[in-house]
């Protein structure tokens, strides 16, 4: 076959690929045996960003002398040469920020003998853009557009964003026939990995991921980008694949294939260039990869922004939550609650609350300055963070905290009160005044705390009493 004439025949940048095939789906070398004038001035005076590993074009020379070698690139080469098989690929590979293929693999109706196997051949057709189609991204089967859709009702429909996730995560594992299927999101300020959802398929005996989320987890994760390799996700389906990722990662793949892992779809979880995590398929159905990967290709674009939403509405809920210097609940906050404790007509349930004040903030903030006033809020609130739960602590404002505690008794109660008055005893800075109160009953919230104000109020006086010098300086620094 004159392959140079065959190839010149198409007018967008075409070659030829050879695949060594081996039979049982095993594969050797895959190599660009020729390609026409457009495709060889792609690798010989490429755009900007699409530069290839090496500028010169070498006839019948292995892929991997041009890029990274990339499994998926592999597995569309071998699908279109060995199983004769049409197929078409939109995607944007990591390794080129800003640009998206369009690419067309043909088989070529010939093939050669060679030692153990025989030699196949395909087209690889490619076009460049600079920026996503959304035409193209929208083109895909009628089964995988049907999921797709799926997806996005489930996502959008559902009141709880955690719920319908879950449900979403249970249908793509079983897309994918696959054992265990997991959302990993990953914080990269605070070096930590959490597990969204995931799901597994009944008999499984496979773990759960927060088994494995330990300190160093975060590093294993990291080290995914290397895995990939700059292609757009990693589909390792039988040995020959996983022999690759051990090659590139062989921590991860002992981590992998010793927690039971035979085989894995990895996709990075996306907005923008903002990594928001990962997700996978195990142990799943090989057979399937090609409906898997179009699926989850366009699936991602989805979950990735509705992932990236939920975390910035959790964000922007903190926020309005948590008081900023001190990091306990704001006033905002403690009002809601009160008022959800107020008209809770659920199961009688005893209360329990604590205003804490804080003794000489005023001079603190006059003598030494509103920095070391807001160094004394926060000693002061890492005291009773030591103390109680982050969802019991508020800061009413000024130098007022409230603590709100359900199903508490009256010892308990006045054992807190102790343990702050040894805290605060030990603190050379920090020095409490503290008003209790206590009631069967939740509901009667608002007139705790009042009682509870009214006597902090009471203990702060006494307080003065024993340290006049301190109660002359205020009020002398008051009168300026």
């Amino acid at each position: 076959m004159d392959i140079k004439q065959f190839v010149n025949g198409f007018g967008a940048m075409t070659c030829v690929i050879s695949v060594e095939s081996f039979g049982e789906g095993r594969y050797g070398k895959i190599r660009i045996v020729d390609g026409n004038d457009s495709y060889i001035n792609s690798i010989e005076h490429p755009a900007a960003g699409v530069e290839m590993l090496i500028q010169k074009f070498i006839p019948n020379s292995e892929y991997t002398n041009y890029l990274t070698r990339d499994l998926n690139f592999e597995d569309y080469s071998y699908r279109a040469a060995v199983e004769k098989k049409c197929l078409h690929s939109y995607a944007k590979p990591d390794r080129m920020e800003g640009i998206w293929f369009n690419m067309t693999f043909l088989p070529v109706d010939y093939e050669e003998e060679i030692e153990g196997g025989k030699l196949c051949f395909c087209t690889y057709t490619m076009e460049i853009n600079f920026s996503a189609d959304t035409k193209r991204l929208s083109t895909i089967s009628a089964d995988v557009a049907s999921a797709v859709l799926e997806t996005c009702i489930k996502l959008r429909s559902a009141k709880d964003f955690k719920v319908s996730i879950s449900e979403v995560i249970a249908d793509i594992r079983e897309l994918c026939d696959a054992e265990h299927c997991c959302i990993l999101l990953m914080n990269h300020e605070e070096r930590t990995c959490t597990v969204l959802c995931e799901s597994f398929s009944e008999g499984s005996k496979l773990l759960p991921m927060d088994n494995y989320l330990d300190e160093s987890f975060y590093d294993i994760a990291d080290s995914w980008k290397s895995v990939i390799a700059g292609s757009n996700c990693l589909i390792a389906k039988n040995d020959q694949d996983m022999a690759v990722v051990k090659e590139r990662n062989p921590i991860w793949y002992e981590s992998l294939t010793s927690a039971g892992g035979r085989s894995i779809v990895l996709f990075p979880l996306k907005f923008g260039d903002e990594l928001l995590g990962y997700i996978w398929a195990i142990n799943f159905a090989a057979e399937n990869a090609p409906k898997i990967k179009e699926t989850l290709e366009t699936t991602t674009f989805i979950l990735s922004s509705e992932i990236y939403n939920s975390l910035l509405m959790d964000k922007l809920k903190e926020l309005s939550s948590f008081d900023m210097l001190t990091g306990v609940m704001n006033r905002n906050e403690m009002n809601n609650y009160i008022d959800s404790l107020s008209a809770d007509n659920g199961d009688i349930e005893s209360i329990g609350s604590l205003f804490v004040d804080l003794n000489g903030l005023k001079r603190i903030n006059d003598e030494q300055g509103h920095v070391a006033g807001d160094n004394l809020l926060k000693d002061a609130a890492n005291i009773l963070k030591d103390y109680f739960n982050l969802n019991e602590i508020f800061r009413a404002g000024g130098d007022e905290f409230i603590i709100i505690r359900l199903g508490i008794d009256k010892n308990e109660l006045d054992q807190m009160v102790e343990k702050l008055r040894a805290a605060s005893e030990k603190h050379e800075t920090v020095k409490f005044a503290i008003g209790k109160c206590f009631d069967e009953d939740k509901r009667n919230v608002k007139d705790v705390l009042r009682i509870a104000d009214e006597r902090m109020y009471e203990d702060k006086k006494l307080y003065y009493e024993k340290h006049p010098e301190l109660k002359y300086r205020e009020n002398r620094l008051k009168i300026k």
